[in-house]
């Protein structure tokens, strides 16, 4: 395959935005299938590897190198994109999800007037004054915040191992979660008792993971108990849209667990 390089002039016109702090990298090619798929970016068999980043005037291929999450449950992400200069940039998956797009650009935006010609010169376009707003009204305060803070759900402080590690745990359910990114519900596996096996051994509880083809072919039902090795991250289950009642998980899920391998039913 041929490797397309990037002019120089695109290089001196791409707005980058490094990243801060950690980057998550991905732990194995199936991890990155996993995130990939979950974000919309790539679908079937064929995960892909390469993007089009695209700005008004130009477009370059770039990688991903990895991602970070935010939130305070860490269901929201940021991707890493690599450029082939070795540049590092920021991006939110549904607009790199939108790059793809052959549209992606061909939009006319319309307050990106030209410069008026005056007297042989080009002077820059005036911009409309600013209409004056009223200063916002003053936020009433809760009589009870006490009562308020106690409604919001909790995760319980748990250090969580940065590797992979060996797990215990029970099917508990299936349940359906709404995917923002390819704007479907995606079916997971519920799973009770979950104790990551170490010493000492930490209690999870409750947890997730995505119901996987290499899942399907252990033909799970609730009560199966499960040993698997994986990487658990805190990111709570958000319920599925208009999902039948037997799909709907009633309790806080606050940690999924990443790739599951090695597992063994019985």
């Amino acid at each position: 395959m041929a490797i397309i390089l990037p002019h120089i002039e695109d290089l001196n016109r791409t707005a980058y935005l490094p990243p801060e702090g950690d980057i998550q990298t991905f732990i194995d090619d199936d991890h990155y299938a996993e995130m990939v798929k979950e974000w919309g970016l790539s679908s079937g068999k064929n995960v892909k590897k390469e993007f089009w980043y695209k700005e008004k005037d130009h477009q370059r291929l770039v990688t991903i190198k990895g991602y970070q999450s935010y939130g305070t449950t860490g269901e929201f992400y940021t991707i890493i994109i690599e450029f082939q200069d070795g540049n590092l940039s920021c991006i939110h998956p549904a607009y790199l999800k939108e790059m793809q797009s052959s549209s992606f650009g061909k939009a006319v935006i319309a307050d990106s007037a030209p410069a008026v010609q005056t007297a042989g010169r080009e002077t820059e376009p005036v911009e409309p004054a600013k209409e004056k707003k009223a200063p916002p009204a003053e936020k009433k305060v809760s009589a009870s915040p006490k009562k308020t803070a106690e409604k919001k759900e909790k995760a319980p402080k748990l250090e969580l191992p940065a590797d992979k590690v060996h797990f215990t745990a029970e099917v508990k359910q299936f349940a359906l979660t709404w995917n923002p990114f390819n704007e479907e519900n995606d079916e997971v596996v519920v799973l009770e008792n979950v104790v990551i096996q170490q010493d000492p051994v930490i209690e999870i509880g409750l947890a997730w993971c995505s119901h996987s083809k290499t899942l399907k072919k252990l033909e799970l039902s609730p009560g199966d108990k499960l040993e698997f090795d994986g990487k658990i991250v805190k990111k709570k289950l958000a319920k599925g849209k208009d999902a039948e009642e037997a799909f709907i998980i009633e309790e806080p899920v606050h940690y999924k667990v990443n790739n599951p391998s090695k597992i063994h039913k019985s």
